[in-house]
C-alpha cells in the first residue's frame, strides 16, 4: 500500500528534511506551511525528483478556523491519511522566565500545543474509523531536560510527550500508532528563529560541536514510520554524541 503522509511545518528544517525522506521512501505526501511559495517549490521538486504524488496547503496551525477547513479540506481532497507528523514548532526568545515577552510565550504555546491539538483533533477521526494510521509527534530533549531560558519551550515540549501519551492511551483498542520523538540539538534555522533572525547568536549555538543534521531525525522519522504492523516505538531520542543531556554540551 502506498501511504500518504501529512506533514506540517515542511518548508524547512526538520520539516522539509522529513518530507524528503518519505517522498525517497516511495510514499505520497500532503505539505503544509505558512509559506505558499516556498510549498510550491517544494512540491515541484518532490514530484519531479521522486515521481510521488504532492499535494500543498498553507496553513497556520496557530489559526484554528483556518486548520479545521485546510484539514476538512484535505480529507475531502486527498482522502485517507495514514502518518500524520506534527512537526510545525518553535522556540522564541532564551531569557528568564520573569523577563520574558508574553507574544513570544503564547506564540510558543499557540504553535508547539495548541497547533498539534488542532490538526491532530481533525486527522484522528478518521483513523479511528478506519482502524489504522500512525501519529508521530516531534518533540524536543527540551521536554526532558528543561534548561536555563527555557521555561515556557521546555513546558510546551514536555506538553507533546504527554499528549503523545494520553493519546495512545485513548486510541489503544484501535490499530493506530502514537510516537514521540525528541531531537536534541540540530542544525537547522531553529536558533535563528529563536533569536529573532540574529544570525551571528544564531551561529554560536553550534559552534565547537558536531550538531545532528535535519537529515538524521529524518532517517529516525522514517524508520519508526516503517516498523511492522505489531511494532509501536512509543519514543525515540536522538542527541549529538557530544551531547549528554538537553543543553549539556561539549564543545571543542
Amino acid at each position: 500500500m502506498v501511504r500518504t503522509v501529512l506533514i506540517t511545518g515542511a518548508t524547512s528544517g526538520i520539516g522539509k528534511a522529513i518530507a524528503y525522506s518519505f517522498a525517497k521512501n516511495g510514499d505520497n505526501l500532503v505539505i503544509t506551511g505558512r509559506r505558499s511559495q516556498k510549498l510550491r517549490e517544494i512540491q515541484e521538486d518532490l514530484q519531479a525528483t521522486f515521481g510521488v504524488t504532492v499535494w500543498a496547503y498553507t496553513m497556520d496551525v496557530t489559526k484554528e478556523e483556518e486548520v479545521a477547513t485546510t484539514c476538512q479540506t484535505i480529507l475531502a481532497e486527498v482522502g485517507a491519511i495514514h502518518v500524520l507528523v506534527n512537526n510545525a514548532g518553535l522556540a522564541l526568545g532564551l531569557d528568564k522566565f520573569h523577563d520574558y515577552k508574553p507574544g513570544d510565550m503564547m506564540t510558543m504555546l499557540d504553535t508547539n500545543v495548541k497547533g498539534l491539538l488542532l490538526v491532530t483533533r481533525h486527522i484522528l477521526p478518521r483513523m479511528v474509523r478506519e482502524n489504522h494510521g500512525h501519529i508521530i509527534n516531534i518533540g524536543s530533549t527540551a521536554g526532558i531536560y528543561a534548561y536555563a531560558g527555557a521555561a515556557v519551550y521546555a513546558a510546551t515540549k514536555a506538553a507533546v510527550k504527554v499528549l503523545s501519551d494520553g493519546i495512545r492511551i485513548d486510541t489503544i483498542d484501535t490499530n493506530i500508532k502514537v510516537s514521540t520523538i525528541q531531537p536534541g540539538i540540530v542544525k537547522t534555522d531553529f536558533s535563528q528563529v529563536r533569536f529573532h533572525g540574529d544570525k551571528e547568536r544564531a551561529a554560536q549555538v553550534y559552534e565547537g560541536v558536531e550538531a545532528l543534521q535535519a537529515e538524521d531525525i529524518a532517517s529516525c522519522v522514517l524508520f519508526v514510520a516503517n516498523q511492522p504492523k505489531h511494532v509501536q516505538i512509543s519514543d525515540m531520542t536522538i542527541m549529538a554524541t557530544q551531547q549528554a543531556t538537553g543543553f549539556m554540551i561539549h564543545r571543542e
